[in-house]
């Protein structure tokens, strides 16, 4: 690989993202047990996230995927999102969690917090596996958290820039 294609260097590596899946998985079997969820995938950064946790949650679980565009193929958010896949499930009185790779500036998940709580579902929650505390633009409720991080632009486990690094095994970032 040349220079300027090098490797991303790792924020969090592969063990600590299993250990902290299995403790959201067990949270979250633990919060809804005896019931049954519509857990909703955020594609496409978060479904190597949502593949892993849901292996660890100990539920009757439907799954469900939404697709949006807030980023296309640069690092900032455009601030405008756009559903280009929606659910299929008719979410009314059903407990619903939505999977999220990164919050960021909090625009696209308020968008789709919205969008989904006008649905009327029993109950809506959010799991995250990463957040960007100091990147918020406006107050979001993530109920389950997998990792707060600083303002570097991540990669891997399923984020991207521009389609490439989404299957590295680890969440990196890339040296300015």
């Amino acid at each position: 690989m040349s220079e300027s294609h090098s490797l991303p260097k790792v924020l969090i590596d592969e063990a600590k993202l299993k250990a902290r899946i299995v403790e959201l998985g067990e949270t979250i079997s633990q919060d809804y047990m005896g019931s049954e969820i519509v857990a909703v995938c955020v594609l496409n950064g978060s479904f190597i996230f949502f593949s892993d946790i849901l292996r660890e949650i100990k539920l009757p679980i439907h799954c469900e995927f939404l697709s949006v565009s807030s980023y296309g193929d640069k690092k900032v958010s455009s601030g405008e999102v756009k559903i280009t896949l929606d659910i299929n499930e008719p979410l009314e009185n059903k407990h619903v969690i939505l999977f999220e790779d990164i919050i960021d500036s909090g625009l696209t998940l308020s968008y789709l917090q919205n969008n989904l709580k006008a649905r009327r579902p029993a109950s809506l929650r959010t799991c995250s596996l990463l957040m960007k505390p100091e990147s918020l633009k406006m107050p979001v409720t993530v109920e389950y958290v997998g990792f707060k991080i600083g303002p570097e632009f991540v990669v891997g486990y399923g984020m991207d820039l521009a389609g490439k690094y989404r299957g590295l095994p680890y969440v990196g970032y890339l040296e300015q």
